[in-house]
């Protein structure tokens, strides 16, 4: 496959904060050793998991020179960096660029509900700024209110270093229709399955790997199910699968934020202390531990059972 380094389990990297609410570069740093230390193919920083727009751009360029001091040339780097406007989508573009980054990503703009034009001038004038590295289209239509159609893929398939979607729309069926209407265009491309509770569904149907916001919990689990898919074993990837669902269901099943149960389970789970999140996201109210308590077991057990 052209685009060999894309393939494979890519977490999506969480904000990493202080006791203060600010950036932490050596919890950035330790967590990246620890997910390299997993067998992770690489990491998507600053997006949704990132708490991207709740960060400034020198937050962002901080968290990102911080991955990249330890991360560069052991695995491969996805950047987002997309902001509500081009003018900071650029910079943060052009510092990625600068680090030597593997790709940037970029959503669409948000709020404004705009034409495809203006969407495809908007990544187009990002990944110009950033002109030797590869460019991954970011779908999330249902937090970003405009979906990645076919006539808009048409458009940037022109663009020589779009190299492919991370696809977090729920139908996997949107998986299969980006790679056929790349192979229309005679262009290949790599897909990436953004939700994480389908991953097998996503990656038998044509994914080459996934970038996820709940892998950093559990990235052991999530290597060995793609292993499995990639090996054939559909039984026992299935049932990894509904293992690693219960996992995510309890998380999502507190009042606060899923991140925030995300992160102290991690902390327990590693020792790593990401802190919490940043408002208006919510961190974890009375009752909540729980929940994360919950979350360790199911880890822990999953772990034991599948990590041989």
């Amino acid at each position: 496959m052209k685009y060999a380094k894309y393939k494979g389990i890519f977490p999506a990297f969480y904000a990493c904060y202080d006791n203060d609410g600010n950036i932490s570069t050596q919890a950035t740093k330790d967590f990246v050793e620890y997910l390299i230390g997993k067998g992770v193919a690489g990491l998507y920083v600053g997006g949704s998991s990132g708490e991207c727009i709740y960060l400034s751009v020198e937050e962002r360029k901080q968290t990102l020179e911080a991955v990249m001091e330890v991360a560069k040339g052991r695995i491969a780097i996805i950047a987002h960096v997309a902001c509500n406007n081009t003018k900071d989508s650029q910079e943060l573009a052009r510092h990625a660029e600068s680090l030597g980054v593997d790709a940037i990503a970029a959503i669409p703009p948000i709020y404004f509900r705009l034409p495809e034009r203006a969407i495809a001038k908007y990544w187009n004038d990002i990944s110009a700024a950033a002109p030797n590295t590869d460019f991954v289209i970011y779908n999330i239509p249902q937090l970003a209110g405009v979906a990645l159609t076919l006539s808009l893929f048409d458009e940037m398939l022109k663009n020589p270093r779009v190299i492919g979607v991370k696809n977090s729309s729920m139908p996997i069926q949107d998986i299969q229709m980006f790679k056929r209407q790349a192979a229309i265009n005679n262009k290949e491309v790599v897909v990436f399955n953004g939700p994480d509770e389908q991953f097998i569904g996503g990656r038998i149907i044509g994914a080459d790997g996934g970038i996820g916001g709940t892998y950093g919990v559990m990235p052991e689990l999530f290597v060995k199910l793609n292993s499995l898919i990639e090996s054939g074993d559909f039984e026992n990837a299935g049932k990894l699968q509904d293992d690693i669902d219960e996992v995510i269901y309890t998380m999502c099943s507190a009042n606060g934020n899923m991140y925030a149960v995300a992160k102290a389970a991690l902390k327990k789970l590693s020792g790593i202390d990401l802190g919490g999140v940043r408002d208006p996201l919510l961190n974890l109210a009375d009752g909540d531990e729980s929940v994360v308590e919950k979350t360790v077991s199911l880890v822990e057990a999953a772990v034991e059972k599948w990590i041989k």
